[in-house]
Parts: C-alpha cells; sequence; structure tokens
C-alpha cells in the first residue's frame, strides 16, 4: 500500500511539474543555450569544431575537392588548432555514403593495444587496477595511432585533389601562427598540472615563466610543420615506418615514470578496417553508425528502440516522464554495452542486442513516473552464450566531430580524438600521443569472469564514439555526431529525438539544454532550463548532478531543397557551405 501511494505520489508530482512545463518553461526549453543560426546551402558543406578546420575544408570543396579530400584537410587543422581533442597521433571511426554506389560503410581508424600489451597493463605491482591519471598520462597509455592511415588510405580511395595540397592549410598555418582560441586557453589552464609534467608539452603550452598561454596568443608549431611536410612528400609511409614511427615509439618507451611498450612493430602492423554499418530503425529512418569496437550505433539503436515503446510525441520535450523514459532507457542500454560490446575482432558478442522482441521486453521494465532501481544486462538472443561481468572503463570527454557533404552527395561523418583532453600528455614532431588505451577496463576479470573490453595484445578498446548518418526512404537525411567521451551517446541520442520526434529544427535540436543518464545519475546541464528537472527527477528516485555538459554536436540535414548545416553553441566551431 505505501508503495503504491509513493508512486501515485511520484507520477502526480511529475505531471505536475509537466503541466507548469507547458504553461511556464517549455520555449526558454526549447530555446538552447545561444542564438547560434544555421547555414543552409545548396551545393555542398563542412562543419567543425573550429572556424579555421572548416575554413579549410570549405575551400577544399569550394575547388571541387571531395568529402573525403576536405576530411583531410579539416582534421589535419584540428590537430594544430585543437589539439586537446585530436590529432595526428589519435584515431577516428568514420561513416562514408558513397553518392555513386547509393552505399554506406564504416572506416575504423581506432587505436590498437601494441603487441606486447598483456592483460595486467593497468595493474599495479599488488595486482590492483591503477588510478586513472596515474595510467593516463606517460606512455603507457599510449596506443598505435591510427587517424594519419585513415585519411591516407581513404584518399588514395576517394580524393580527387593532390595529397600534398591538403595538408598546406595546416602546415602554413603552423608556420605562420594561429591564436590561441578560449576554449583551448581554458583547457590548458585547467590542465596545467599533468599538461607542465613533461618538457615538450610544458615548453609548447606554457610561458618561458611557466603560465598557461592565454586567450590571443600566437602559437606557431614548426615541428608540426615539419611533420606535414614530410607526410606531404612520402605519404603514410612516413609515418608508419619512417622516423616518425622512431620518434614516437622512442618517446613512449622513455616516458619517465610511466614507459609504454609500443614499438615499431605495432606501426607495422597497423591497419585500417572497413566495417559494416549498423543500423537501427526508430519511427520512418534508419540510424546508422559504427560497429564495434565502438558501442555508438549499437546502444544509440538500444534506446531508441526502449523509447520507440513509449507515446514520446504526445508527452512532449518538457515532461519530465519524457526524460525519465529517455534516462532509464539509457541506463538499460549502457548495462548491456558494458556486459557486452568490445572489440568484436576478439571476443564475441550477441547477435540480438537489436532484436525488436528484445528490446520490446526491455521497455516493459520500465514504470513512467518512477526511476528503475536496479539495472543490469539482459539476455539478448545469442546462439553461444558466453558468461560476461561489467567492469567501466573512464571515458573523459574530449574528442572532436566532423561532418562533410561534397557536390556529389558523398558524405563524411567523422569522429576523432586522442581520447583526454591533451591525450597522454606526451608530445612528438609536434603533435601529443593518445591516451587511448585507458579506454579499456584495466582489470581482465571480475568475480572469475572475464571482462569483454579487456587489455589484450592488438586489440581496439571499446568507444562511445558514434558518427552517425541518417536515411530515410534508402537516401542519407542527415549526418551528425559529437565528442564527450561516453556521453555522446546521449549527446547524440537525444538531438535525434527532439529533431525527429519532437519536430525541433535541428540547429534548435543540437542547441537546446543537455539532460542524460548513463550508470544512474542524471546530469543536468547548469544554468540552463532544464534545470526545472531536477525536482521531478528527484521525486521519481533518480539522483541528479547538475553540472557543465560541454558537447560538440556537428550535424548536416538534406531536407529536399538544400542543405542545413549546424553547430554546437558550446563550441567554437561554425558550418560553411555554399
Amino acid at each position: 500500500m505505501q508503495k503504491r501511494t509513493l508512486l501515485s505520489l511520484a507520477l502526480l508530482s511529475a505531471n505536475v511539474f509537466a503541466q507548469q512545463a507547458a504553461d511556464d518553461i517549455a520555449p526558454e526549453l526549447s530555446s538552447g543555450v545561444s542564438d547560434k543560426q544555421a547555414v543552409n546551402a545548396s551545393q555542398f558543406m563542412v562543419a567543425s569544431a573550429n572556424p579555421l578546420a572548416t575554413e579549410a575544408g570549405y575551400a577544399v570543396l569550394k575547388k571541387g575537392g571531395s568529402a573525403i579530400d576536405a576530411m583531410v584537410a579539416v582534421q589535419t587543422m584540428l590537430g594544430l588548432v585543437e589539439p586537446q581533442s585530436s590529432g595526428l597521433g589519435g584515431g577516428a571511426f568514420l561513416v562514408y555514403y558513397n553518392a555513386e554506389k547509393q552505399q554506406l560503410t564504416s572506416y575504423d581508424g581506432r587505436e590498437t593495444a601494441p603487441l606486447a600489451a598483456t592483460p595486467e597493463l593497468f595493474l599495479d605491482d599488488k595486482g590492483q587496477p591503477l588510478a586513472f591519471f596515474d595510467a593516463v598520462v606517460g606512455g603507457r597509455s599510449v596506443g598505435t595511432p591510427g587517424t594519419v592511415k585513415l585519411m591516407a588510405d581513404l584518399h588514395q580511395q576517394y580524393g580527387n585533389q593532390p595529397w600534398a595540397e591538403l595538408l598546406q592549410p595546416a602546415l602554413l598555418t603552423a608556420q605562420q601562427g594561429f591564436k590561441v582560441s578560449p576554449r583551448l586557453a581554458g583547457a590548458i589552464a585547467a590542465d596545467q598540472k599533468r599538461l607542465s609534467r613533461y618538457p615538450d608539452t610544458r615548453a609548447y603550452f606554457f610561458t618561458a615563466e611557466g603560465q598557461p598561454l592565454a586567450e590571443g596568443h600566437r602559437l606557431k608549431n614548426p615541428d608540426y610543420a615539419k611533420t606535414l611536410t614530410q607526410l606531404a612528400k612520402e605519404g603514410a609511409d612516413a609515418f608508419y615506418h619512417g622516423q616518425i614511427a622512431r620518434d614516437i615509439v622512442h618517446r613512449v618507451q622513455h616516458a619517465d615514470g610511466n614507459p609504454g611498450v609500443l614499438a615499431l612493430r605495432d606501426f607495422a602492423a597497423y591497419e585500417i578496417k572497413q566495417r559494416d554499418v549498423i543500423c537501427a530503425p526508430y519511427q520512418q529512418y534508419e540510424i546508422c553508425g559504427m560497429g564495434p569496437p565502438s558501442s555508438g550505433a549499437l546502444t544509440i539503436g538500444q534506446i531508441l528502440g526502449i523509447v520507440s515503446q513509449f507515446d514520446l510525441k504526445t508527452l512532449g520535450p518538457n515532461n519530465p516522464i519524457s526524460w525519465q523514459i529517455i534516462g532509464d532507457a539509457s541506463r538499460l542500454a549502457f548495462a548491456d554495452r558494458g556486459n557486452y560490446m568490445a572489440d568484436t575482432d576478439f571476443v564475441p558478442m550477441p547477435e540480438g542486442l537489436l532484436d525488436p522482441d528484445y528490446l520490446k521486453s526491455r521497455a516493459a521494465l520500465i514504470n513512467q513516473g518512477k526511476a528503475l532501481t536496479d539495472v543490469s544486462a539482459g539476455s539478448p538472443p545469442w546462439q553461444t552464450p558466453v558468461a560476461r561481468q561489467t567492469l567501466p572503463a573512464i571515458e573523459l570527454p574530449s574528442t572532436t566531430h566532423i561532418v562533410i557533404i561534397d557536390a556529389k552527395g558523398n558524405i563524411v561523418s567523422m569522429t576523432s580524438t586522442i581520447e583526454n583532453g591533451f591525450g597522454s600528455r606526451l608530445m612528438s614532431n609536434g603533435f601529443l600521443l593518445n591516451n587511448e588505451l585507458t579506454d579499456f577496463a584495466f582489470a581482465p576479470v571480475k568475480t572469475g569472469h572475464l571482462i569483454a573490453n579487456r587489455v589484450e595484445p592488438g586489440k581496439r578498446p571499446r568507444s562511445s564514439m558514434a558518427p552517425t548518418i541518417v536515411m530515410k526512404d534508402d537516401q542519407p537525411y542527415m549526418a551528425i555526431g559529437s565528442p564527450g567521451g561516453s556521453r555522446i551517446i546521449g549527446y547524440v541520442t537525444n538531438a535525434l529525438i527532439r529533431h525527429l520526434t519532437w519536430d525541433m529544427d535541428i540547429q534548435q535540436a543540437i542547441s537546446a539544454p543537455h539532460a542524460l543518464n548513463r550508470f544512474g545519475t542524471y546530469d543536468i546541464e547548469a544554468g540552463t532550463a532544464a534545470e526545472y528537472l531536477l525536482e521531478p527527477l528527484e521525486t521519481m528516485g533518480f539522483k541528479v548532478n547538475v553540472r557543465d555538459l560541454n558537447s560538440g554536436l556537428q550535424a548536416i540535414l538534406l531536407d529536399g531543397k538544400g542543405l542545413v548545416g549546424a553547430a554546437d553553441p558550446r563550441r567554437e566551431g561554425i558550418a560553411m557551405g555554399e
């Protein structure tokens, strides 16, 4: 009786707040965090997290370059002007629409664990997992970089502009210098202690007096220019089989206090993998993205499949019940993600994670108006089950996202990263090295069962990156993605729901205040109208955390009349097209 009374009170409270929202708060909640406007074009478009990068891609497209050509120019510029997020020392996932073949595919440029790595890589001498930043900072966390080979391989296949010319914008900017952006300056200041640990990063990101570089400081990077010059002349071989590889290996193996095991044979063995896209139905759309080792498309597909069992359209974006359903759907999907998803080249995974009947059974666990008290992985259809245990891996919110559509209709949706902000805090040849190996679970076994996302030689760590292309009637409708660690999944999912279900325009859907849940705590974006959700969500039983949520969503929509580009107002990026 008491439980039924409490549930009734929760539902009553939630509905009261929903009515208040509809009457008083709805316009603010839908209006977003800034007045950034969408950009319209008819022929081609590019959106990225930094204006210099977007401008570089736009110039390539204007000359008749392909989407892949523009990606090379954009990514090499981002590695220079947004070094805390991505670069030559990291990896990427890319979803590609080939307009001529009318075909979707994906390319895996994720970093690999060194062949000398063992499952105990992140355990101390007592067999206990290292503290996160004890593992991150230094050489231990560095995996074999994939971004350069991804750019080179795809340019060879889909490019029409000379490789060397595509590197010129970033090369010249490195020589002439660029103004440190507000976001980069803030990131340097926030990470001052770790970033100043090694002489090379200290010399590059700080003044001679040891002060973090300020916004507006003109920063030159001659070492990066030299690297791009070598790549322009010799292609990816200069990176994977030449002096650059030798320099990286030496830097990693001789990192003071925390050396790693990356070796030249890892560079020689590295390859880009073309993989089938993962597509999940949602309304009249197919939401397509990157499969394992990314968990992005599968987890987004699960969330959308679960919420499809409820009438979100009628409930609307301002009803706390909508966010309770989305939050609990996300928690259920993340439980499956933690238990089952990893690099399927190394571990088996259930075939039925997107099975409609399975997702319907997961949705049946959700009670409107009352948060789930117990969330665990389900039992999806699986021909050969393997006992598993969940052990979270920490993904912190760095990374970047690029969307490009060229004049022929080819589409790139690419998320790239060096993982944590400033990666391992090691530099070589003018760029930062990733700390991607800390995306693995630190312990290989829990309660006698293997962890799917454990460290193994040559394995690619699980990721939440979710480069996405939405299809409608077998034609591309939208390209979208975001940085943000494991919150990427929520950022992309919520933008899709806002646009496809609640009919917000794409800029509005990206700018709208964030509310998302992964592991039980509901994150609400501080300083936004979403804070009104705090009380009703707590009444429904959620623990709520009001905090900054720094997404970096980029999207391009094909609306039948042309192209509509949108860039997240929380970062410095822009969309440009013609």
